[in-house]
């Protein structure tokens, strides 16, 4: 792993980068051996880092250190699989900057065939970088990219993940050997074009084929999230939102016991999931998970999965689900929180759950309390905290609640239906003249109920 300390990064923060990195890293199925950092103005232009730390590098992976002038260069791709996964996780973290030259020449046995840059590169970058180490080159957004793509499981979810891929792709296009040109042009004359601008347009045309595709799901997503609005006009629906592996999916298979993927591992989550919550209430309420964010989530994602977040956009409530075990949480919770802005939906109604508080001490529970007085501090693990949530969950949608009692004769039975739908039945009570049913909901639907009985 590479990764350089601008002026403006205070140290805790460049390293909760790294270390996020690291995660990302691990998600691919990749195991860290080594770091080489250094503290810079700015990137090298060349190469990200400085000669020095350029040679360094080198040493990790086997290359010459050295940038050919002029040269074609060759790199070495390597195939991910998950069979690392299975490897120690006993890493031999290093801190290139203490190292001394013997340590240097002993790194045989743990010499790297990647290399996980933690900036974003242009594409002399990457290639002055596979150069110099003889080693495969992945900018940050090339990683994320990388585990988006392999747990996109539905057709959206894919079509999303292969539009951003692309969008990232295109300006990294090159002139490859001799860059022949196609004849063009009347009676064959003209340049043409040369294989990389072909390169380019077929991938504008895929891009421009592919959007039209997800324009289609897009709309169909919306049909279904307009029917997933009660009778009453309100939207009854929770999104649970967050940083990546906060434990979104864990509260979400918690609160509908429901089938939900849950792993360890960074964005296991792509595809949105909505199921009614569980103990039922009537009327239902409906939670959905969404994709996590992460800093410096690359813009294509954002762009692509824009109709997926957009559940958070049109639901009633929001659950900010935060790992306050993370030292880093209040930097996270602020990405979540630029994220949901950019959506336009930073304006609704939310719970801020700060999640795994098994992992703390009292002090740090008592700090945590202190700080943010208006969250719910739960754990996933404590059942009675599974109930807390839910219940302040009813108690959000009933908050505006009131109580009557309506009677519906038994030429009015159809109306039952819609009743069921739109209240909760307190209590229920038959007679030979019809139905005496005490109901608890928003005023809005009672008042319509009372309009429809009075006809």
């Amino acid at each position: 792993m590479v990764g350089v300390q601008l002026s403006e990064v205070s140290d805790g923060d460049f390293e909760s980068s790294l270390r996020e990195l690291e995660r990302l890293a691990k998600t691919l199925g990749l195991r860290t051996v080594g770091r080489v950092t250094q503290r810079r103005g700015g990137l090298a232009v060349g190469a990200v880092v400085g000669e020095g730390k350029l040679e360094e590098l080198a040493s990790w992976t086997g290359g010459t250190g050295k940038i050919p002038s002029g040269a074609v260069r060759k790199k070495r791709r390597i195939d991910v699989d998950d069979e690392s996964e299975n490897e120690s996780d006993n890493e031999s973290e290093s801190e290139s900057e203490n190292e001394s030259e013997s340590e240097s020449e002993s790194r045989g046995p743990a010499r790297a065939s990647i290399v996980l840059v933690d900036h974003d590169l242009a594409p002399s970058q990457v290639r002055n970088l596979e150069a110099a180490t003889g080693a495969e080159i992945l900018d940050r957004t090339s990683v994320i990219l990388r585990i988006f793509e392999r747990h996109a499981r539905t057709r959206e979810a894919r079509m999303q993940v292969e539009i951003a891929r692309l969008t990232y792709l295109a300006p990294r296009l090159r002139q490859s050997g001799g860059g022949d040109r196609q004849r063009g042009g009347i009676g064959g004359k003209g340049a043409g074009e040369s294989s990389s601008e072909l390169d380019r347009r077929h991938v504008r045309d895929r891009i421009a084929e592919l959007k039209s595709e997800l324009a289609n799901v897009e709309r169909e997503a919306g049909v279904r999230r307009k029917r997933r609005v009660s009778p009453d006009g309100n939207q009854r629906t929770v999104a649970l939102v967050g940083y990546t592996n906060a434990g979104k999916s864990s509260w979400m298979r918690l609160l509908t016991s429901g089938d939900v993927y849950v792993a360890d591992e960074l964005f296991a989550t792509l595809d949105t999931t909505v199921r009614a919550i569980a103990p039922a209430v009537s009327p239902r309420i409906l939670v959905s998970d969404t994709v996590g964010f992460i800093k410096k989530l690359p813009h294509a994602l954002v762009a692509s999965f824009r109709s997926t977040l957009e559940e958070a956009r049109d639901a009633g409530l929001l659950l900010h689900v935060v790992d306050a075990a993370d030292p880093a949480f209040r930097a996270q919770l602020d990405v979540t929180r630029t994220v949901l802005r950019e959506l336009e939906a930073d304006d609704a109604p939310s719970i801020i759950l700060l999640n795994k508080i098994d992992k703390l001490d009292e002090a740090a529970l008592a700090a945590l309390a202190h700080e943010f007085p208006d969250a719910l501090l739960v754990s996933a693990r404590d059942p009675e905290q599974v109930r807390r949530v839910h219940a302040a969950v009813v108690a959000f949608f009933e908050k505006d609640a009131v109580e009557i009692e309506l009677f519906v004769s038994y030429a009015k039975q159809s109306l039952v239906g819609l009743i069921h739908e739109t209240v909760r039945i307190v209590e229920e009570r038959w007679d030979n003249d019809g139905l005496h049913v005490r109901v608890r909901g928003p005023k809005a639907a009672v008042a319509k109920l009372e309009a429809e009985l009075a006809r």
